[in-house]
C-alpha cells in the first residue's frame, strides 16, 4: 500500500473521477494530486490488496469482485488500483 501518486495514478483519477463524484473535484494533474493527498487515497498492487484494504477498514464486501466494483476503487490499468474515500 502506498500514498505516492505517479503520473499513471493521477491520470486515472482525472479521467475516472466522475465514477465517485457528481462533478469534477480536479481539473488538472496538480489539483488531482493535491486532492488525493488531502483524502489520503491509497494505491494497492492487486485485487487481493483491495480486498485487504476493505477488511482493514471494516467495510463489508462479500468478495473481490464486489470490492473492485465499488465506486471508490479505480483501476489504474497497470495492475494497480487507486482507492479514494469520498
Amino acid at each position: 500500500m502506498t500514498y505516492e501518486y505517479d503520473e499513471a495514478v493521477i491520470q486515472c483519477f482525472l479521467e475516472k473521477q466522475n465514477q465517485l463524484f457528481p462533478e469534477n473535484v480536479a481539473e488538472n494533474e496538480e489539483e488531482a494530486e493535491a486532492f488525493l493527498e488531502d483524502c489520503i487515497a491509497v494505491v494497492v498492487d492487486s485485487p487481493d490488496e483491495v480486498m485487504e484494504y476493505f477488511e482493514e477498514e471494516g467495510l463489508d464486501v462479500q468478495d473481490v469482485e464486489e470490492a473492485l466494483d465499488a465506486s471508490e476503487v479505480f483501476e489504474v490499468g497497470d495492475g494497480r488500483y487507486l482507492i479514494v474515500e469520498g
